[in-house]
């Protein structure tokens, strides 16, 4: 049987950490498959709001290809104690970029000198449609987590998503928030992120009590994951490619989200809203509905939706507005599974509170 020594040879490689930012945003610039959270900007954001740094890597092969992986860690911390993420928990898809696909030699080489930095977690998000060499390459110290992450083809532009995408029951939605008298405004400028993050709030007080959770410490933790200043951060460094899209009812905030666009690609990032006003007039698929005109009408060929676990209701409603589940993995080695322990002690807390509120 033959042999591939090409898979069986390290290749050599150099490293320089953190990565140049030219060398980034030239690797950005050349593949229209590029997300805006794998963008330097991005990272500029985290840094920015999250008490995190630089921590990227820049892999120059032999072969001249060459390999980056947006990383970010915390300030002042001992490596041994922290993870190294790409990215730090709610900050989306953080996977590799390359000038043309490795060889599964060079991608093992990438993820075996991951595997070797001293930081307690190294984890990679892999986006849906990441090369497979990647996935073929994880060695086993790395445990991987599947999602679930939809996107919208808008091939065709507006009338084909309207008409062939979009579910009857969507159409009837935006017909009937269009009925309801709801005002749609959208801002460019960061204007209407403190009217976004009150609605934001109120979403979370909503959510808290679906998960038997005390409001006032869901408030507190999802301020500690989404404050303020991100938004804000965003807003600013993303410009005019950071939209706010509000709906109003009467005056009165009803329902407010964040779409950021990148190249071919619009994002749906964060959304909230005041329910019982909210709800009734079907204010969040309006507003769904005007972002993705808008999105075609800017050139992007994909609307992404996030993550959400198949069959849920989340899933459904973006299902309904035509877009279609693939699979995204995650990618985590810990020496210590401090990421296992925090989420059985949420486990545990949540348990306590649902039996005393029984």
């Amino acid at each position: 049987m033959a042999v591939n020594t090409a898979v069986m040879t390290r290749p050599a490689f150099a490293v320089r950490t953190p990565a140049p930012r030219e060398v980034w945003q030239q690797l950005v610039e050349a593949d229209d498959d590029v997300l805006v959270t794998q963008t330097p900007r991005w990272l500029e954001c985290i840094c920015a709001t999250g008490g995190y740094e630089d921590a990227s890597r820049l892999y120059e092969f032999d072969s001249q290809r060459t390999v980056l992986v947006p990383l970010a860690r915390r300030r002042g911390w001992p490596a041994r104690l922290i993870g190294e993420d790409a990215w730090p928990s709610e900050w989306g898809i953080g996977g590799p970029l390359a000038d043309g696909e490795p060889t599964l030699a060079q991608a093992r080489a990438v993820f075996e000198d991951l595997s070797r930095l001293p930081a307690n977690r190294i984890s990679v998000r892999f986006g849906p449609r990441a090369a497979p060499v990647w996935a073929a390459a994880v060695p086993g110290a790395f445990q991987p987590a599947r999602n679930m992450t939809y996107i919208l083809d808008l091939k065709g532009g507006f009338d084909t998503v309207w008409q062939e995408r979009f579910k009857s029951a969507t159409r009837t939605a935006v017909r009937k928030g269009e009925k309801a008298g709801l005002e749609v405004e959208v801002d460019r400028t960061g204007r209407l992120v403190p009217t976004f993050y009150e609605l934001y709030q109120l979403s979370v007080t909503r959510w808290a009590a679906q998960q038997h959770e005390p409001a006032a410490l869901a408030r507190w933790r999802r301020r500690r994951i989404d404050p303020l200043c991100k938004f804000q951060a965003v807003a600013e460094v993303f410009g005019d490619n950071c939209a706010v899209w509000l709906a109003s009812h009467g005056g009165q905030p009803a329902a407010a989200m964040i779409v950021l666009q990148h190249g071919h690609h619009a994002k749906y990032w964060r959304a909230g809203m005041d329910k019982p006003l909210a709800s009734p007039a079907r204010a969040s698929t309006l507003l769904h509905r005007y972002a993705i005109e808008d999105a075609c009408a800017a050139g992007c060929r994909c609307y992404h939706l996030g993550d959400s676990p198949g069959g849920s209701s989340v899933s459904t409603f973006k299902e309904r507005l035509g877009a279609r589940g693939y699979p995204s993995f995650a990618y985590r080695r810990e020496r210590f599974p401090m990421t296992t322990v925090d989420q059985r002690l949420r486990g545990v807390v949540k348990r306590v509170i649902g039996f005393q509120d029984a």
